[in-house]
C-alpha cells in the first residue's frame, strides 16, 4: 500500500456502482502498475488486520486489537438476539478496549486454563473505486472457557468497514451478528427468535466478481494522490519487481502452509515429509520438545500421532484458522502464524480430544530449485482436553508457572512504511525468475502479468467465501448462487451430479430447497442451517492469471432451532474441487468478472456422530448410519430434471465411489472414504499416496466425462496443479535437460543456462522438444578457471511455472 490521503468518515459507503472498463489495448505503465500494486497489497493488508485481531483475541491483548481501529472508529456488537436493546456500540480505541476486556470477563485467555479464540475465516473484501476505503465479510466463531468450568460458544457474521488512516488501514466499523450461541454440555443453538435470516450484504452476485485490477491497464490516472491536483505515484521499476515478486512468494507459500494441513489430516507421511526442508524440524512449545533434524526425524514426531494412514473411526482434523504470512526482504525465507485445532478420535478406544495450538512455522526457498519447503514446523499449546470435558476446565497440559501462556511472537506485517520514498528493495536483491523480456514494455506487460495472478488469489478467495455465505442464508437463495457461475459454468448438486448454466443450476437449487419458503424480509433462521466455512484455500493460478484451480475445505456447522422441544447441534467436513475463470460478460463483452467455472463437492469425510453431545466418536461401534442434522436434503428423483452429468455416469470411473450418489454405497464415517487431490505436492510434485487419489488436471466432471467441459477447450489455460522439476545429464560437452510437470501437463517452452546466478552471463538458450527435453551445449573453454555454477532455467509455459536445477562444470575437464 502506498502513501495514501486522509481518513474517510466510516460512516459514507462506499460506490460499488462503478464497472470497470473491458480489457484494454494500451500497454500499462508505471503510474498504472503503481495503482494495481496498491490495490492487492490493501486487499492484503485488511485480511491481515482481521485475522490479527482474532490472533490478539486469544492472549487477551485488547489493547492491541483496539489499536486496528481508526480513532473514530465504531464497534458495533450484538450481545444476544436481532432487537436493537441488545446491541453494544462503542466509539473509539479506549472505548473498544474497555469493552472487549470486559466481555471477555474470566474468558480471557490470560488466566490459567482460559481460553479466548476468535475464529475469522471466509472472507469476502470489496475495495472502493479510489482504494481509500473497503468492506469485508467474515464467518466468525467463538470458543470461550475461563478454565474453571464454565464455557460459551458463539458464532455468526462480521459485516465491517475500513479505512484509510495516516497512510494505513484501520477498522472504521466492525459489526458483528451473532446468529448461534450456548455453553459447551450443550452446544450452540439458532438465535432465531429476533435475528433477521439475511445479514445485510455489502456485495451482490455480480459485484462480488468484480476484478481487483482496473482492465485499463494503459490509463496512467491514479485516484492514489498525496494532494488532489499532485501527480501520480509511480515506483521505479525494479521496486515494482520487487513487490510483485513478494506477492507471488507470498502465494506460494500459503499453499503450502495450507496444504500441509490436509497431508496431516490424513496422515499421509511421506507426503508431509517430502514437504520438508533435508535438516527440517517440528517443535512444540518455543522449542522445548523439538524433533531431530532430518526426515528420520521428522518421521519420529509424525508416528507420536499416530501410525501412516487412517482406519476405520480414526479422525484426525487440524483445520487451520487465521494464518498470516510475511516473506522476508529477501524474499528467500518466509514465516506463517495462526490456529490449529486439533479434532481427535477413535472410535475403537472410545477416545476424542480437542487440541488448541497457535503455530508459528518458517519456510525457505530453494536455492537450487527456486521451491519453497519448510523449515520448522512450530505449535504452542493453548489447551488439550477430552471431548466429553471441553475446553472450560482448563485442559490436561501440565499447568503453567506463570498466567501468561506462551507467546509465539506476531508478524511484522503491519509496521510498514508505505511511503514510496522509503523502497522496500534490498541494495542487493535480485529477481529469481527471468521474465523473457526485451524491452522495458516487455517488462511492463510480464509484471502486469505477474500482478494479475496474485490478484486472480483474491478474486478467486471472494468469489469462494461468497458461495458459502449465499448458501447459509435459510430462505432460498438459489438465483444469487447461480449468478457466481459463468455462461459456461457447471455446479454439482450434491447426490445427483452436475448441472451447467447458470438457468439450469437455479432450477436445481430450487428442486433441492423446495421445502423453503418466504422472502427475506422478516424471515427467521428457525430450521436446520448448516454454515458453510469454505476455508484453507489452496489456489493454483494460470499463466495468464484470467483461470484458477481451488481445493478449499469445507467445513460445516449445523445448527438445529427449536423443533419439538429439542434442539442440537455438530460439526462435519468435506472437500470442495473448483474451478474460476474471468468472463467476459455477454452484455456487451467488454465487463469482466471472476466466475466459477465447476464447483465440485465431496461430503463429508467425516462428521459430529450424534449430534454435539456425541462428539467424534458417539456412537457405537457396529453403528454406521449418517447423522442427519448436518446432510442437506437430496432430491429423490431427478427424472423431472436430470443432470447433464449423474454421479453413476460410467464415464466418472471410479472417482465417484463411495460418495452419496455414486455408483455405489456410500462410505460413511466411521468408515474412512477415499480423499482425492486436485493438485500434486507443493514441494516435490508427487501425486498423493498411498492410493495416489489424483484427479487432475482439470474439473471433475471433464477429465473423464465431459472434454468439451475443459477450460483448454473454452479458450482457458489450465493451472498448473503442483512445481515443475528440471533434470539435468552432464555428457560429453552436452547438458540434456528435461522439464516434468504433472500427467497431462505439457513442457512447451524454453530453457537458458547461466553462470552462478540471475544477472551472470548467459552461456547457453534451447527450445524444448513436445516431450520437454532438450540439449544445450556449453562452451567450456570459456568459463573462468576452476568450479563453475551452472543455473538451468526453464522458463515457465502456459501449462507450467517455472523451474530451475543446478550443475557444477569444471573447464580443466570434460563435460
Amino acid at each position: 500500500m502506498l502513501l495514501r490521503g486522509s481518513l474517510v468518515l466510516s460512516a459514507l459507503v462506499a460506490p460499488w456502482t462503478s464497472v470497470w472498463a473491458a480489457a484494454d489495448t494500451r500497454d500499462p505503465t508505471l503510474p498504472s502498475l503503481t495503482r494495481d500494486l496498491e490495490r492487492i497489497e490493501s486487499v492484503r493488508e485488511i485480511k491481515n488486520i482481521q485475522r490479527t485481531f482474532g490472533q490478539l483475541a486469544q492472549y487477551g491483548k485488547w489493547d492491541a486489537m483496539a489499536a486496528l481501529f481508526s480513532e473514530q472508529g465504531v464497534l458495533r456488537w450484538r450481545l444476544k438476539n436481532g432487537d436493537s436493546d441488545n446491541i453494544t456500540a462503542v466509539r473509539g480505541p479506549k472505548a473498544i478496549e474497555n469493552f472487549l476486556q470486559a466481555e471477555a470477563g474470566k474468558m480471557d485467555g490470560i488466566r490459567p486454563g482460559s481460553m479466548h479464540l476468535l475464529l475469522t475465516e471466509s472472507p469476502v473484501i470489496s475495495l472502493s473505486e479510489d482504494a481509500q476505503t473497503a468492506n469485508g465479510r467474515w464467518q466468525v466463531l467463538r470458543f470461550l472457557g475461563d478454565g474453571e468450568g464454565k464455557s460459551r460458544i458463539d458464532g455468526g457474521t462480521f459485516e465491517n468497514e475500513y479505512a484509510v488512516v495516516n497512510q494505513t488501514w484501520k477498522i472504521s466499523l466492525l459489526r458483528y451478528y451473532p446468529l448461534y450461541a450456548g455453553d459447551y454440555e450443550s452446544g450452540w443453538t439458532s438465535l432465531s427468535d429476533s435475528m433477521p435470516v439475511i445479514i445485510p450484504y455489502h456485495f451482490t452476485p455480480d459485484e462480488v466478481g468484480k476484478p481487483l485490477l482496473p482492465p485499463s491497464a494503459g490509463d496512467s490516472s491514479s485516484p492514489h494522490q498525496l494532494l488532489p491536483n499532485s501527480a501520480p505515484l509511480e515506483l521505479e521499476l525494479e521496486e515494482l519487481n520487487y513487490r510483485i515478486s513478494q506477492l507471488n512468494e507470498e502465494d506460494e507459500v500459503r499453499n503450502l502452509m495450507h496444504a500441509t494441513g490436509y497431508y496431516v489430516d490424513r496422515r499421509m507421511w511421506p507426503d508431509v515429509i517430502d514437504l520438508f526442508t533435508p535438516n527440517g524440524t517440528m517443535s512444540v512449545d518455543g522449542g522445548r520438545s523439538s524433533s531431530p533434524p532430518g526426515a528420520a526425524g521428522i518421521q519420529t514426531a509424525l508416528d507420536r500421532m499416530g501410525p501412516e494412514g487412517l482406519t476405520r473411526g480414526i479422525m484426525n482434523e487440524h483445520p487451520i484458522f487465521g494464518g498470516t504470512v510475511e516473506i522476508s526482504p529477501s524474499g528467500r525465507e518466509a514465516t506463517s502464524r495462526g490456529l490449529e485445532i486439533g479434532m481427535i478420535g477413535d472410535l475403537s478406544a472410545r477416545l476424542t480430544s480437542w487440541q488448541f495450538c497457535v503455530f508459528r512455522h518458517t519456510y525457505v526457498k530453494d536455492a537450487a530449485t527456486g521451491i519453497w519447503k519448510i523449515q520448522d514446523l512450530s505449535y504452542n499449546r493453548l489447551v488439550f482436553d477430552d471431548y466429553a470435558a471441553g475446553w472450560g476446565t482448563g485442559g490436561t497440559l501440565p499447568p503453567r508457572t506463570s498466567p501468561a501462556p506462551p507467546l509465539p511472537a506476531f508478524l511484522d506485517i503491519l509496521a510498514r512504511s508505505w511511503n514510496t520514498s522509503q523502497r522496500r528493495r534490498p541494495e542487493d536483491w535480485q529477481p529469481f525468475w527471468r521474465d523473457g523480456a526485451n524491452s522495458t514494455q516487455d517488462t511492463l506487460n510480464d509484471l502486469r502479468r505477474r500482478l494479475s495472478r496474485s490478484a486472480a488469489f483474491d478474486e478467486t478467495e471472494n468469489v469462494s467465501s461468497a458461495y458459502g455465505f449465499f448458501l447459509d442464508d435459510a430462505t432460498a437463495r438459489c438465483p444469487p448462487i447461480a449468478a457466481l457461475f459463468a455462461a459456461k459454468g457447471f455446479e454439482e448438486s450434491s447426490g445427483v451430479g452436475w448441472y451447467q448454466s447458470p438457468g439450469r443450476i437455479a432450477k436445481a437449487c430450487t428442486a433441492r430447497r423446495a421445502h423453503q419458503t418466504g422472502s427475506d424480509a422478516g424471515a427467521t433462521r428457525n430450521a436446520v442451517v448448516s454454515f458453510h466455512w469454505r476455508m484453507q484455500p489452496v489456489i493454483h493460478v494460470s499463466h495468464d492469471g484470467r483461470s484458477t484451480s481451488l481445493r478449499t475445505r469445507d467445513l460445516q456447522i449445523g445448527v438445529l432451532g427449536a423443533k419439538n422441544g429439542t434442539q442440537t447441534s455438530g460439526l462435519s467436513g468435506g472437500m470442495y474441487h473448483d474451478q474460476l475463470v474471468l468472463e467476459q460478460t455477454p452484455q456487451n463483452g467488454k465487463t469482466a468478472r471472476r466466475k466459477f467455472w465447476c464447483v465440485a463437492v465431496d461430503e463429508h469425510y467425516w462428521k459430529s456422530l450424534g449430534g454435539w453431545k456425541g462428539g467424534l466418536a458417539g456412537i457405537d461401534a457396529d453403528d454406521t448410519q449418517p447423522n442427519p442434522l448436518l446432510l442437506e436434503e437430496e432430491v429423490k428423483d431427478t427424472s423431472d430434471f436430470p443432470p447433464d452429468v449423474s454421479l453413476k455416469d460410467p464415464a466418472l470411473g471410479h472417482r465417484e465411489v463411495g460418495f452419496t450418489g455414486g455408483p455405489t454405497t456410500p462410505v460413511v464415517y466411521p468408515d474412512i472414504q477415499r480423499m482425492w487431490w486436485s493438485h500434486r505436492n507443493p514441494a516435490s510434485g508427487h501425486l498423493p499416496g498411498p492410493n495416489n487419489s489424483y484427479w487432475g488436471p482439470g474439473c471433475v466432471p471433464c477429465t473423464t466425462a465431459r472434454p468439451e467441459w475443459l477450460l483448454a477447450a473454452n479458450g482457458y489455460q489450465e493451472p498448473p496443479t503442483g512445481p515443475t522439476h528440471v533434470t539435468v545429464v552432464v555428457k560429453g560437452g552436452n547438458l540434456t535437460i528435461t522439464i516434468t510437470g504433472g500427467p497431462k501437463e505439457s513442457a512447451a517452452g524454453a530453457v537458458e543456462v547461466r553462470r552462478q546466478n540471475r544477472s551472470a552471463n548467459l552461456v547457453g538458450f534451447a527450445s524444448l522438444d513436445a516431450v520437454g527435453r532438450t540439449t544445450v551445449q556449453v562452451a567450456v573453454e570459456s568459463l573462468p578457471a576452476g568450479g563453475n555454477q551452472l543455473d538451468v532455467y526453464f522458463l515457465g509455459s502456459e501449462s507450467l511455472n517455472p523451474g530451475k536445477a543446478t550443475v557444477w562444470v569444471d573447464n580443466n575437464s570434460s563435460l
